[in-house]
């Protein structure tokens, strides 16, 4: 760590938000109990996915879980705008999410061969780049160099809940910029959107929309990316339009009819897979890409979604 450039990230994000990061990071972030939005935290306790793994191996389901979890699917959703400028009618988004890297090789592997397949005109990744939420990341962020490689430009991400603010200068050599309550302005025939990334809302409680959205004109259409749903009263009432999520792994291992057992987060279930809608914002939560806790699926295949933008007429 003593080669990070610290004064580099507080000059970026300002010294609460460096601060704030690195104070939970240091103290708390292997912590079970009692820290972030939701009180249990799952992904920290080793036991009980070793329990599941054992239960799984005794009803032979073990293997087609793995099968399961690189079995990506292209997801293809349609976001009907009635502002949205006219060069962006059928502008597609695609949309990455809870990558897991340096879990197993299979699953980058797989998620390498469908970014061939893909066409798209701009590139977001909402968070959770590596395996653990805590140690080392160096592993992970060579893994992510070799992706970054095969995603198209321009691409935008944030950090999540398993990414530590010290990622941002290896972020940055890769050319990969990480917006940190940040907005940057999408630019296409002399039309514009607003494209607006948060800090972690779900453990780090980071984000910070008002900082996000400050010189953002309230007229134009503003996509927000927020790693967990958890934010969508907050982004909704700030005049957010869309708002891409991920952190909940659509459960992951889900019901038939794909129904999740677990969600690891503090918002309707409605929320926490899929395409949503609140009051005016049109919003979805990615099922991810990578596995958390153990390398299986289950009613719940991992995917990259494509959304498009589409100009409809305003209700009268």
């Amino acid at each position: 760590m003593s080669a990070v450039d610290f004064k580099h990230i507080e000059e970026r994000v300002g010294r609460i938000h460096m601060m704030q990061r690195l104070g939970i990071q240091t103290d708390h972030v292997n912590d079970q109990i009692g820290q972030g939005y939701a009180y249990i935290n799952f992904e920290n306790i080793g036991w009980m996915y070793k329990l599941l793994e054992i239960i799984l191996h005794g009803t032979f389901l073990y293997k087609r879980g793995q099968r399961n979890a690189v079995d990506m699917q292209v997801t293809h959703h349609d976001i009907p705008l009635p502002h949205l400028p006219d060069a962006f009618d059928g502008y597609t988004i695609l949309h990455l999410s809870d990558l897991h890297l340096d879990y197993k090789p299979a699953i980058y592997e797989a998620l390498i061969k469908r970014l061939g397949d893909v066409a798209y005109d701009l590139c977001v990744i909402t968070g959770d780049y590596r395996r653990s939420t805590f140690g080392p990341f160096e592993a992970c962020m060579e893994i992510m160099t070799e992706v970054r490689k095969h995603i198209r430009d321009p691409v935008y991400g944030i950090l999540g809940n398993h990414d530590f603010i010290e990622m941002l200068d290896l972020f940055e050599t890769m050319d990969l910029p990480i917006l940190m309550n940040e907005t940057v302005p999408i630019e296409r025939d002399g039309d514009v959107i607003y494209l607006a990334g948060v800090d972690d809302p779900h453990f780090y409680l980071a984000d910070n929309l008002e900082k996000a959205l400050a010189d953002v004109p309230p007229e134009a259409v503003k996509i927000l990316l927020s790693h967990s749903p958890e934010l969508y009263q907050e982004a909704a009432y700030s005049g957010c339009d869309v708002m891409f999520s991920g952190h909940t792994h659509g459960g992951q291992v889900c019901l038939p009819g794909g129904k999740p057992v677990i969600v690891n987060a503090r918002c309707p279930r409605t929320l926490c897979s899929g395409p949503w809608r609140f009051k005016q914002m049109t919003g979805y939560t990615s099922r991810g890409i990578g596995a958390s806790g153990l390398d299986v699926r289950f009613n719940c295949p991992p995917e990259l979604v494509l959304h498009r933008l589409k100009k409809v007429q305003r209700a009268e």
